[in-house]
């Protein structure tokens, strides 16, 4: 019978990028129980942690540092809806994401600067600004490995909500 590190282990890899909630959730385990065994794993670099946005996102350490960010990003809906869009239509302004997702133009403007940090999306110089992948073919990649949880894109979208009610 698998104990709870290897089922943790073994969670992570096939949910690469999933943030600590997400896994106390999907195995069913208490928080103590997750921190703990999360905490070991990434102490034996049996598994790695990005932390962006106040969230911990684990991951496989064969997984290079800019697919871990990748991932943790993709992760979230409205950064995973403006990679895919970029990824789809080619450079965009961020203006035309803000009307092609419906939200605020703070929002993409604060998932835009995020990504751009991160490496996975650049700005041109020019104006008006343009959004594009830094690396288009291994972000296609990495797409295919994420698909978000239902918890996920309900936070997402409370966000999207809050946020709507400002503009």
């Amino acid at each position: 019978m698998a104990t709870t590190r290897d089922r943790v282990r073994r969670h992570v890899r096939e949910t690469p990028g999933v943030h600590f909630n997400q896994v106390e959730r999907d195995l069913d385990i208490a928080t103590g129980q997750a921190q703990y065994h999360l905490r070991r794993l990434v102490n034996y670099e049996e598994l790695t942690v990005e932390r962006i946005g106040g969230r911990a996102h684990y991951s496989d350490p064969a997984f290079d540092p800019w697919e871990r960010r990748a991932l943790a990003f993709l992760r979230r809906e409205t950064a995973r809806e403006i990679v895919l869009r970029i990824h789809a239509d080619g450079p965009l302004r961020p203006g035309m994401l803000t009307t092609e997702l419906d939200v605020a133009r703070s929002t993409v403007s604060w998932h835009v600067s995020n990504l751009s940090e991160a490496g996975i999306v650049t700005k041109s110089d020019d104006r008006p600004m343009t959004l594009s992948l830094t690396r288009p073919d291994r972000t296609a990649e990495v797409l295919k490995l994420v698909s978000p949880s239902l918890p996920d894109r309900l936070v997402d979208r409370f966000i999207r909500t809050v946020d709507s009610l400002f503009e």
